[in-house]
């Protein structure tokens, strides 16, 4: 018996909204707060928040993944950060001069900067930062925007100046992203393997407090911040891969705030007046997509047929409602809709299943008795990995019914954050897989699509290769003028879109529940979003939970 698609996805969004109120249901007795529009600031208190993977390193330059990034996020400081508005702002420096041919950068540190062990922070720091994301023998997908620096020194102890060979349009923006390390715990350690990445010292506005494998990561604040104090004394992030047991916990109070998905925000909040009391809602686009990509070294992802044919096999419609109940966007180009380096000409690959077949057959494949496409006595068949997050496992789900529908066997297999990166991106052993990238504010992607940057740990894992396409991210990184620039990004994009070495499949609203006794967040959300301001919010005491001191 064969179930018509868009039925079974019907039962599937249905019985989760079942479960979903079997669990709200059931934590309905919950004494009401009655929360005020203001409350003053005071210092302390613990914020608990969940996160679906744990962080591999924390130290972000050799992890690459998103949850330890953001852990590591907390713990140091880059030289220059982003602002609510998206505009750069000082971090350990004070202040840089462009030099008149925007050749040399002059960084220049603030004073009395320390580590959260008391020794002082200063430009060898940063200098040995740089000898280290661009030494050959450290494993990193970042080295490539650092190995254009010609020239670095650290003149003084609070003076760091880099020389690049050629103009280098991102060139502040990486050092918005590099976590300066400190050079008198690393200098004689091998980066690639060491205990600093379970157990760091950095210079931000929270220190490693305990990481228990599995559990959870506490961070406490750093009395020797960079930045001055923060306002909250301990960050709790509990791993729960599961996002309906982190509902369960949120309801529960177990939990401030997470990261919620589309049938929690668009069905289960308006239906639960006890939670909007207790709860606040925000929802931001985010600056990422999540997307199918395919071992381009691996037959038959290396014939353009097979990659196009998949594309259109696809209901990128499909997807988004059924996934995220209409709340993403489609996408044909690797940057955030509605900014200026998306190419708003390109449109994605339609919902063709005759177009699919026909291609198909042009790269000499036939059906079997079976239904199944296959080629030389081989089936067309293979398998998706994904991580254990519910959106990208149902995607997969709809990925594979609509292949299996045009003759395509497919599996999906769903494992760990930590094992999936280091097990078979790292090392390139998989078939095709449903991720997603967080992208900087920068359109260089270099680091991505590049061809050189397919070694082990690098980010162009999926093994693209084109030449057109490096010639023109070279020249996109060297070109000043916005307008320029632009250009060559709209042909990249085109490339991309026609190669089709992954499915763009959509870019999601950010959705956050977080609960009302963190104050100071900032509404309506800047641009930057809600998380940009951490450091300022605060857990009033009255509204605090009953914890055991520690």
């Amino acid at each position: 018996m064969t179930h018509h698609p868009s039925h079974t996805i019907a039962r599937i969004i249905t019985l989760l909204i079942l479960i979903f109120n079997l669990i709200s249901c059931s934590n309905n007795e919950v004494e009401t707060i009655d929360y005020k529009d203001s409350y003053k600031l005071e210092g302390g208190g613990n914020l608990v928040n969940a996160m679906v993977g744990e962080p591999s390193n924390l130290i972000a330059m050799i992890a690459g993944d998103s949850a330890s990034s953001v852990i590591a996020g907390n713990i140091f400081n880059s030289l220059i950060k982003y602002d609510e508005k998206l505009n750069y702002a000082p971090e350990l420096a004070e202040k840089w001069d462009v030099s008149l041919d925007q050749k040399t950068i002059t960084f220049t540190l603030k004073e009395n900067l320390f580590w959260a062990d008391g020794t002082p922070l200063t430009s060898e720091d940063v200098l040995f930062t740089w000898k280290l994301v661009t030494d050959p023998k450290t494993r990193t997908p970042y080295a490539s925007d650092y190995l254009l620096v010609k020239e670095a020194s650290a003149p003084n102890p609070k003076t760091f100046i880099v020389t690049y060979d050629e103009t280098y349009a991102p060139a502040i923006d990486t050092w918005a992203s590099l976590h300066i390390l400190p050079k008198h715990i690393l200098k004689d350690e091998d980066i690639n393997n060491t205990f600093f990445s379970r157990n760091p010292i950095g210079s931000g506005y929270y220190q490693l407090d305990q990481w228990i494998s599995g559990q959870q990561v506490t961070l406490k604040a750093n009395t020797k911040s960079s930045q001055g104090p923060a306002n909250i004394k301990y960050l709790t992030s509990r791993i729960i891969p599961d996002t309906s047991s982190q509902f369960l916990e949120l309801t529960a109070d177990n939990i401030d705030l997470m990261n919620i998905n589309p049938i929690q925000h668009q069905r289960v909040f308006p239906a639960r007046k006890d939670l909007e009391q207790k709860i606040n809602l925000y929802k931001e686009l985010g600056n990422g997509y999540t997307y199918l990509g395919f071992n381009l070294k691996k037959e038959p992802f290396n014939d353009i047929n097979v990659r196009r044919a998949i594309n259109y096999a696809i209901d990128k419609d499909e997807v988004i409602k059924g996934v995220l109940l209409g709340l993403g966007e489609p996408v044909a180009s690797p940057y955030k809709p509605g900014t200026r380096w998306n190419n708003a000409n390109l449109s994605p690959y339609p919902y063709d299943p005759n177009k699919a077949l026909s291609l198909l057959k042009a790269a000499g494949y036939q059906k079997n008795q079976s239904g199944l496409f296959e080629k030389d006595g081989k089936v067309l068949g293979f398998e998706i990995l994904t991580n254990q997050n519910k959106q990208r496992e149902m995607t997969a789900v709809l990925v594979q019914r609509r292949l299996k529908e045009i003759g395509i066997d497919v599996t999906i297999r769903v494992i760990e954050w930590a094992s999936f990166i280091n097990r078979f991106i790292k090392t390139g052993d998989f078939n095709a897989v449903v991720l997603g990238w967080s992208l900087s504010l920068d359109p260089d992607q270099y680091n991505i699509w590049h061809s050189s940057q397919q070694g082990p740990g690098q980010f162009n894992f999926i093994g693209y290769n084109n030449k057109e396409v490096d010639k023109l991210l070279e020249d996109g990184r060297k070109e000043l003028d916005p307008s320029k620039r632009q250009k060559i990004y709209y042909k990249f994009s085109e490339h991309l879109l026609s190669d089709s070495p992954i499915v763009y499949l959509y870019a999601g609203y950010g959705l956050s529940a977080v609960n009302k006794r963190v104050q100071g967040i900032k509404t309506p959300a800047p641009p930057a979003g809600i998380y940009h301001n951490s450091y300022d919010w605060f857990i009033p005491q009255s509204l605090r939970r009953n914890e055991m001191a520690n």
